[in-house]
Order: C-alpha cells, then sequence, then structure tokens
C-alpha cells in the first residue's frame, strides 16, 4: 500500500508540474518552425579566445577571477565582420545561429546596463557584436538563438558551484537574489534590445549538481522569457528530462538516445522538438592547438542522423579572437552546403520517418513520401521493416531511377541500381 501511494503521489506531482506550463499558440508555432529548420550553427565566442585553449581555460588553469578580468583591455576583434558570418552560415543550408551572449566566465559579449564588463564599454572595441549579429540575421533570414550561462565565474554573489573553484571569489558574498536579479536584467535586455530572439538557451544547471537542495528559479526566468517574447523558446542543456517551461530539448555531443559522450546517461526523451550538438573538433571555443576536425563527410551524415531521429542538428564554431572564422571551419561550411544544397529537401521540414534508424541508416518522412538515406550497406538489397504503409512508388532521388520493390509479410525489400556508395544514397518513397 505503501508502495501504491508513493507512486500516486509522484504521477500527482508530475501531472502538476506539466499543468505549471501550457505552451501558448505562438510557441506551439514557433516549435513546429524550429523542428523544419532542420539545421543550426553553434558559435562560442568570448574572452577566452584570446587564451587559445578552450571556453573553460579561467576554470580549468585557476586564474584568479580578478586578474581575469584584465583580458578585456586588450581585447579587439578587427577582423569581425558579422555580414560575413551570417551569409556563410546561410550558403552552408543552416536556418539559425545560437551565440554565446555571457558564458561561465561571466564577460557580456553584448551591451549591458548591469556592468562594464562587456565588449562595448569593457572593451577598446566598443561595438556591440550581438546587435551586429542580430541586424545580418534579420538582414539575411537566419533565426537568432542566445546562449546565456547560468553559471558566472566572475561575480562574487554567484553561489559557488562544482567549477572555479580555484580562481579565488571570495567565499562568503554568495547571494542567489542578488544573481538572480542580475540574470532577469540581462535577459530583458538581450529580449527587449535584439530583434525577435528565436530561444534562449541556458547551460549551467549541473553547476549544482552537489547542492540538490539549489533553487535555480528556473519559472521565475522562463516565465520573464515568454513574456517578453511570447514565440521564443526556451533551452536547458541540464542533462535531464525536460522541465515545467521549457521548449525544446538538447542533448550535447550525441544524438537523442546515445551516450557515447557520458552527458546523456539515464536522460529521458521527452515529447518536445529534440536538438543535437556537436563540436566542430574538439572544444566549443577557440583552442589554437586544436587541428583535430570532424569531416565534412562525418557532419554531414550526423545532420542525416539526427533527422532521422526526429532531432536538428547544430555544430559549432569557436572564432578566433580577431573574429575570424577558422579556416577549417569555412572550408566544412562550404562542403556542407554543396551537400544542403542539392538534397536539403530531404531534411528540411520533415520528421524522423516510420522505419526507425538502423545500422544501414534513417528515414525521413514529408507527408506520404519517405526518403531513405542509405549510409552503410553493402548489397544492392535493402530491407525495410515497413509493414503499416504499403509503397506506392520508390526511385533513386538522384536521376528519379525506379527501384523495384518486393513485399512480405515483414515489410519490403529495395533492389538498388547499384550498391550505394559516398555520403549518402537516397531512395524516395511514396507511401499509399
Amino acid at each position: 500500500m505503501k508502495k501504491i501511494s508513493t507512486l500516486l503521489l509522484l504521477m500527482v506531482a508530475c501531472l502538476t508540474a506539466s499543468a505549471q506550463y501550457q505552451a501558448s499558440p505562438e510557441i506551439l508555432k514557433a516549435r513546429t518552425e524550429f523542428q523544419d529548420n532542420k539545421f543550426g550553427i553553434y558559435i562560442h565566442w568570448g574572452l577566452y579566445s584570446m587564451l587559445g585553449n578552450g571556453e573553460w581555460v579561467m576554470s580549468n588553469r585557476n586564474i584568479n577571477y580578478k586578474e581575469y578580468t584584465h583580458l578585456a583591455d586588450g581585447f579587439y576583434p578587427s577582423k569581425f565582420d558579422a555580414e560575413e558570418w551570417v551569409k556563410a552560415f546561410k550558403a552552408a543550408g543552416a536556418r539559425y545561429v545560437t551565440f554565446t551572449t555571457r558564458h561561465h566566465d561571466g564577460f557580456s559579449m553584448f551591451k549591458t546596463s548591469a556592468n562594464n564588463y562587456n565588449i562595448v564599454d569593457g572593451t577598446p572595441f566598443h561595438r556591440d557584436v550581438l546587435k551586429e549579429l542580430a541586424d545580418a540575421c534579420q538582414k539575411y533570414g537566419i533565426k537568432l538563438h542566445l546562449y546565456y550561462s547560468h553559471v558566472d565565474w566572475s561575480r562574487p554573489d554567484y553561489p559557488q558551484g562544482w567549477s572555479g573553484m580555484g580562481i579565488g571569489k571570495p567565499k562568503d558574498q554568495y547571494n542567489y537574489d542578488s544573481y538572480l536579479a542580475f540574470m532577469k536584467h540581462q535577459l530583458t535586455e538581450l529580449l527587449t534590445n535584439y530583434g525577435p530572439i528565436g530561444a534562449i538557451w541556458f547551460d549551467g544547471y549541473w553547476d549544482q549538481k552537489n547542492n540538490p537542495n539549489f533553487d535555480w528559479k528556473l519559472d521565475e526566468q522562463y516565465s520573464l522569457i515568454h513574456r517578453l517574447q511570447p514565440g521564443c523558446l526556451v533551452a536547458n542543456n541540464h542533462h535531464k528530462a525536460p522541465k515545467p517551461g521549457e521548449d525544446l530539448q538538447t542533448f550535447e555531443q550525441d544524438l537523442p538516445g546515445q551516450n557515447t559522450a557520458g552527458y546523456s546517461k539515464g536522460t529521458v526523451i521527452g515529447q518536445l522538438p529534440l536538438e543535437t550538438v556537436m563540436t566542430m573538433n574538439k572544444v566549443w571555443g577557440y583552442d589554437i592547438t586544436d587541428k583535430k576536425y570532424k569531416s565534412s563527410e562525418y557532419i554531414i551524415q550526423h545532420i542525416i542522423k539526427a533527422a532521422g531521429n526526429n532531432a536538428n542538428y547544430v555544430i559549432n564554431i569557436g572564432p578566433r579572437p580577431d573574429g575570424k572564422l577558422p579556416v577549417e571551419a569555412v572550408e566544412r561550411l562550404k562542403a556542407i552546403g554543396d551537400w544542403m544544397g542539392r538534397y536539403g529537401e530531404t531534411i528540411y521540414g520533415t520528421r524522423g520517418g516510420i522505419v526507425r534508424p538502423h545500422d544501414w541508416g534513417v528515414t525521413t518522412q514529408k507527408g506520404n513520401t519517405l526518403y531513405v538515406h542509405i549510409m552503410n550497406c553493402q548489397d544492392r538489397a535493402l530491407f525495410l521493416p515497413l509493414t503499416e504503409r504499403r509503397v506506392a512508388s520508390a526511385r533513386m532521388f538522384d536521376g528519379h531511377q525506379k527501384v523495384r520493390v518486393s513485399k512480405n509479410a515483414e515489410g519490403v525489400t529495395l533492389e538498388l541500381p547499384a550498391v550505394p556508395k559516398g555520403v549518402d544514397t537516397i531512395v524516395e518513397l511514396t507511401l499509399k
């Protein structure tokens, strides 16, 4: 009886939490558009780029929190060109970009009246790179999403978590009410001064994992966002099941359901739109020694795999301290754009197909059209466990050559004209 009562209490708690947030018509529309977009670019850029050792350099190298701020005195990204960035993203086929407005080091990459520790007031550059990026995104039709860190290694009022332990911050000035007010101030600026924002993407919830009773007061932050911009989605990279007020579920360095990177152990996939975010090389921020870039073929296949898993795919770039995108990143964007220009129809606006992902590849679907993406097959015959729908016709996407289909009680077999080769071989099925 006690077990039953406990189970009932848990069910009631879950239902109550779900009832706390009812997505508005604007949010429901934005979620659909988000799923249709399928491919985005992530940008990790800040003071840390000057040290060329990734975005966690301040914590990893125990740099004193006061000494670190002097990096701002010399931050002058003279080669930054927002339009150049956005045109490269658009040519690659990206439909949105997520930009780090403030990372864990606490430096704001936008004009803020909350403090002078920002790129306009705290550096000799004196330009609001976020405003320039927002203007370029609007000009070229790219959605702008904003990363915002819940962690701040620079502010003494941020309650100490497990990161940034050795940077010398005082241990008696923690005041979450003060810090929450600061975050709300900045979120209000971000959602007021930079035009339409597609999503606020939070990171850092995991920093208080050793303090299980810590209350981030997410409901206050989420409701503020939805009030200021009713169509702005909320994401939180907490590596847990979605919480009330969130509008999409993100997976770091893995496709939904995988845990090769160790961040998604036990994570339940919810009913919200899904997104996979991955680094183009090893780390998120600029690392001058990190030349281990993923190949264009790898990235393209993961765009396809993400779509087949009913998720968006976002690839990260860490710009150099001068504001230029690394040459390797630009090369890969060009290759991705060439592929998306030819085959984007099989990705954009699709959902994961009715044939689940297999070792040979995935399927994507629009209405009665099923795209079979074959990435790993050594045979001309491909079996699909397709029993719920009949195949009206089948053809190769390239060249439209007809494909013979044979059926049995377990599904259908596609008899391909040749053994699949290359990044992706696509068969287009029309279903009855």
